[in-house]
């Protein structure tokens, strides 16, 4: 069967040129924000990417097809669609197969990124284990993707809610290279440090491209996972967050909130305790990682 890979045309014109391409994910647009914030933001991120010298391309699957890069009224159109299916590895192929409209999670845009030909990929922060997933066994599916899927992924960390060791300790596991880029500890998503030591540190963006071009050579599947942190200037400090997230995993616990619900109703309930500082963090940790994934798609030229 011939791949349902449709391609924007500015997404065309930069790879007949050979210019290098950055994915970005869908989900920010159809489970992030309200609108019209939602399409603004990601209009943002796509001009981010393009003054740092590369082509944005927004993937998300419309019309039993995997749109790589979103045309200006399609992308308008999808930020006010309701009930778009989020998906992951496990539904992809179902929302292609049945015409549903579905926005891509980190996992899903690997996926869609690597049939497309897009080595780097830029998001917020990857999934992982879930806080008590000794009990739950909730793992988010971001992690295997990074052990089996040869895209390099920009990102804060892993999102603060989560249980960041256990995260580290599956990464590790699975062999996927964790490289802190100009930090000695894991990113703590919306704080651009932690307690955490990172595994590998890389401070020229030539190197992240050469490492990638190395597990190429060798034969090693997978990519890698660049832990960015949010400028300090932007930052919310782990003395103020770390509370508030104390305080919504409670409160999730105390209403029975399980499985897929969790962590839209976390950082719901961190953008209300924050006054909306939270989200304000994230969209610039987004800005943030989207123009070092161009720098590094383009020494992958």
């Amino acid at each position: 069967m011939t791949l349902p890979l449709t391609f924007s045309t500015e997404v065309s014109a930069a790879r007949a040129a050979g210019r290098p391409i950055v994915a970005l994910e869908s989900t920010i647009i159809t489970h992030g924000m309200p609108w019209p914030q939602n399409r603004d933001t990601a209009l943002a991120v796509e001009k981010t990417v393009r003054d740092a010298g590369a082509t944005p391309a927004t993937i998300a699957i419309i019309d039993r097809q995997i749109r790589i890069g979103l045309e200006a009224e399609t992308l308008d159109t999808l930020a006010q669609t309701k009930d778009v299916m989020k998906l992951s590895r496990a539904d992809l192929a179902a929302a292609l197969a049945t015409g549903a409209t579905g926005a891509t999670t980190v996992a899903a845009t690997m996926i869609c990124a690597h049939l497309a030909g897009i080595e780097v990929f830029a998001t917020g922060g990857i999934g992982g284990v879930h806080r008590g997933a000794e009990d739950t066994f909730d793992i988010s599916a971001d992690l295997r993707e990074l052990s089996e899927t040869p895209v390099t992924v920009v990102a804060a960390g892993a999102k603060a809610i989560l249980d960041v060791p256990k995260t580290l300790e599956v990464l590790e596991t699975l062999g996927v290279p964790v490289i802190g880029y100009r930090t000695d500890t894991l990113p703590a998503f919306w704080s651009a440090q932690s307690s955490h030591p990172i595994p590998l540190r890389m401070d020229d963006v030539a190197q992240i491209a050469a490492a990638q071009r190395m597990r190429g050579t060798l034969g090693l599947p997978g990519g890698q996972l660049v832990a960015n942190p949010i400028p300090v200037a932007e930052e919310i400090a782990k003395a103020t967050i770390d509370p508030i997230i104390e305080r919504a995993l409670q409160e999730a616990t105390a209403q029975g909130i399980a499985a897929k619900q969790v962590t839209p109703f976390l950082l719901q309930r961190i953008f209300e305790l924050t006054d909306g500082a939270s989200l304000t963090a994230n969209i610039a940790l987004v800005h943030n990682n989207a123009r070092l994934a161009a720098a590094i798609a383009a020494e992958l030229i």
